[in-house]
């Protein structure tokens, strides 16, 4: 009996491997320390400088001549949702490309970030959901949709392929459904709109910055404990029932981690293009591994957006754009990179 609820227990927790690679770890010191770099220059830099000495001291308690006022009540939010912004959109595209095996499939090629965007704008447009902010709705919005994708492309069994091409069906009726409401949309709900769809970190405040952090505090353990059988899935669905692994189980929880993650960055900030699609993919080269690893993909897309949001602030003077207009010019640079490459290396079809 023993022997059976220890068996059991194995079907139900992935094996857990010790061992960190010396090129993943040597890449994530490095990526943890050009993320620090960009964050404490991003704290320092604003209408009242402060230099980078002060912004150190105000983060570790001290008033650093009556500059931690600045730093911790009026930048640092904004820094800190960057970074869980960043590392959840990241860590959610890698799921979604190891479990669907396709680098492509992020959460905005297979339509949760459109349904999320759709609810918004019903709610700003048509007033569904009153009384509920754009956050709220974006968080729901999200979560159906992804309800939505998975039970759709349920056909005993749930595979990779058929949520990516389900997803990408629904990321198009989501976009014109989303186009056609804002035909309807008054001037000022138009702008409403545009300002969160675009993607913006810009003006958040503690009240973001700690759902996000249990979110990502929870799910991202939950994604490492889960990646053993993340990598047996990457080999193909017959492969990975011969290695042991519950095939549905696992793609299943490896699903509601990544779109809980999705769902909570997609509530701080609104659809931050290209992130999770081009920072697994970066984590992955940097690391040398076949899948991309949580951790290297958190902190490469924690750097990603705090070095988008940094240059959003500067490229045009006067203007602090959102960082969803850095994201999604470099990120589909990169897209056009992946396809290029893909085609050069006669996988791309």
């Amino acid at each position: 009996m023993t022997a059976l609820r220890e068996g059991a227990f194995r079907l139900a927790v992935p094996p857990v491997s010790g061992v960190v690679r010396p090129r993943t770890l040597i890449a994530c010191l490095a990526l943890a320390a050009a993320t620090f770099a960009v964050f404490c220059v991003s704290l320092a830099l604003g209408d009242y400088p402060v230099s980078l000495p002060d912004v150190l001291r105000a983060l570790f308690g001290s008033d650093a001549a009556g500059s931690a006022f600045i730093v911790r009540e009026l930048r640092l939010p904004r820094a800190l949702t960057g970074v869980l912004v960043g590392a959840a959109f990241a860590v959610s595209g890698a799921i979604f490309q190891t479990i669907t095996r396709n680098p492509l499939a992020s959460p905005d090629m297979i339509g949760i970030n459109a349904g999320a965007t759709t609810a918004v704008v019903a709610g700003i447009v048509l007033g569904a959901g009153a009384g509920l902010s754009t956050s709220t709705l974006g968080l729901l919005g999200a979560l159906a949709t992804a309800l939505l994708i998975y039970l759709l492309a349920w056909r005993r069994g749930a595979s990779g392929y058929r949520i990516v091409l389900v997803g990408i069906g629904i990321s198009w009726m989501c976009t014109s459904a989303t186009d056609y409401l804002l035909t309807r949309a008054k001037l000022h709900e138009a702008q409403e709109a545009f300002g969160w769809l675009v993607g913006s970190i810009n003006g958040r405040g503690w009240e973001t910055v700690l759902p996000l952090a249990i979110a990502v505090g929870v799910l991202l353990p939950i994604t490492m404990l889960l990646t053993p059988w993340g990598r047996t899935l990457s080999l193909g669905d017959d492969v990975a029932r011969g290695l042991g692994t519950p095939v549905q189980r696992a793609r299943l929880g490896l699903l509601l981690a990544g779109v809980g993650l999705v769902a909570f960055a997609i509530a701080a900030a609104g659809p931050v293009l290209f992130v999770a699609l081009a920072a697994p993919q970066v984590a992955q080269r940097l690391a040398g591994q076949a899948i991309p690893p949580p951790v290297t993909s958190a902190l490469t897309g924690a750097f990603m957006v705090l070095a988008s949001d940094l240059l959003a602030r500067y490229l045009i003077p006067d203007a602090d754009l959102p960082v969803g207009v850095v994201t999604g010019a470099l990120g589909a640079a990169f897209l056009l990179w992946l396809l290029a490459r893909a085609n050069r290396a006669g996988t791309g079809g």
